[in-house]
């Protein structure tokens, strides 16, 4: 496991613009992510949720890159001092040589000098569930399936 970075991807049967814009969406995404469940809306891009580990709030900015279809993902427990952790990265499938009705969802994650080992390991695990439930979201609201 690298202990700097972790990635995980998923394809999706929706179009890049269409996923881009659920993972830019601070309230949805209160339904994906297990460390900031129950997503509140606070002003300027800036949400609040609970995380379902440990119960604390964590303050999360988004900020979308359409051109690019990246997300970046700022975090913290004080608006003031955020730090860039997580981003999103969409690829459109006709990069990966398939038609545009699908695409790939990335999220990659850097992790703090102060995050203990288990802590990474929780994080990395539950990245890799919570593409599944984007993936059903997506599909499911969105998508033809």
């Amino acid at each position: 496991m690298d202990r700097h970075c972790h990635t995980s991807s998923i394809e999706v049967a929706v179009p890049a613009t269409v996923a881009f814009d659920y993972m830019a969406d601070g309230l949805a995404q209160g339904e994906w992510t297990f460390g900031s469940w129950d997503r509140r809306h606070l002003g300027e891009n800036l949400f609040a949720g609970t995380s379902l580990f440990d119960g604390k709030e964590t303050l999360v900015r988004i900020v979308p890159d359409p051109d690019m279809l990246i997300v970046h993902y700022y975090l913290g427990s004080d608006a003031d001092n955020m730090v860039p952790r997580n981003m999103a990265r969409i690829v459109p499938g006709s990069m990966i040589g398939k038609d545009d009705q699908c695409a790939i969802v990335s999220i990659i994650s850097w992790r703090h000098a102060f995050m203990e080992d288990d802590r990474w390991h929780q994080l990395c695990q539950s990245h890799e569930v919570q593409m599944y439930i984007i993936k059903n979201r997506l599909e499911g609201v969105f998508g033809d399936t």
